[in-house]
């Protein structure tokens, strides 16, 4: 359990919230999720909710998420104090040992764990200097109303670019990184893979699988993925993948042609 200390609405669908975490604020990584729940009997089941932010020194952790049904929508309605029941943090998050030009690609709420990747990024290069490796991180944001936190997104990259109700994908060009990262919709993924393969960086594509999740830690399956190496579930295996891994149906004899037609 961990007490609120801030939950606010920054948009028609958004909500940021900021909770006491103890040690799971030092054990988070870029990528991985928590399990929350308001601690009432109804939802009987915690949600799955990316980790935006974290704090070892405080202590806290901050969840970017969306209002789109019953467990979420308490969680938008509790304050500050009341208690939070918090789990995790669970998965296998983003690499962070990257080197050359990084693109991050998130889409709607899909935007929420590449804060804390880039934020990582940004203070490795702090540390070691640009020169050091040559990284360099280009962070591309997609939503379909009024955008949030560019602010915060934008001091933590090199160029941010938002596009707001087309298409993000249509602004990355994956032949111009050496790695890229991805997470929202998984048509918005998928087709940002095709786009890869077309341009011969279908091997450069790391994605974050959002799922339906009961228990976070493998045992129930609802979050089972069907991969080239068999099925997988996304709370323990992932949610983090190369996207060859899951996506290996795009790469059937024919799909270069057709991402590229």
């Amino acid at each position: 359990m961990g007490k609120i200390i801030t939950n606010e609405r920054l948009n028609e669908d958004f909500f940021l919230l900021k909770a006491e975490a103890g040690e799971a604020a030092e054990k988070a990584f870029p990528g991985q999720f928590c399990m929350l729940r308001a601690g009432e009997e109804y939802p009987l089941l915690s949600r799955p909710i990316s980790i935006f932010d974290a704090d070892p020194a405080s202590g806290t952790l901050s969840f970017l998420y969306k209002n789109v049904g019953k467990g979420t929508d308490i969680i938008s309605r509790m304050k500050p104090g009341d208690e939070l029941e918090l789990r995790g943090p669970f998965g296998h998050g983003f690499p962070v040992h990257m080197t050359g030009r990084t693109a991050l690609v998130g889409g709607g709420v899909g935007i929420a764990p590449l804060y804390l990747l880039a934020k990582r990024l940004a203070e490795r290069k702090a540390v070691s200097g640009t020169a050091a490796d040559g990284l360099t991180v280009d962070v591309y944001l997609g939503f379909s109303g009024t955008p949030v936190l560019k602010e915060e997104y934008g001091a933590v990259c090199d160029a941010l670019t938002v596009n707001i109700g087309g298409f993000v994908t249509d602004d990355v060009d994956p032949a111009a990184y050496d790695t890229v990262i991805t997470c929202g919709p998984e048509i918005m993924m998928r087709v940002l893979y095709r786009k890869c393969l077309a341009r011969g960086a279908g091997d450069r594509l790391w994605v974050s699988m959002e799922k339906r999740m009961a228990c976070g830690i493998g045992i129930c399956k609802v979050c089972t993925c069907f991969t080239a190496d068999g099925t997988k579930t996304a709370c323990k295996d992932g949610p983090v993948f190369r996207a060859a891994e899951v996506f290996y149906d795009e790469a059937a004899p024919g799909a270069e042609q057709e991402a590229g037609s």
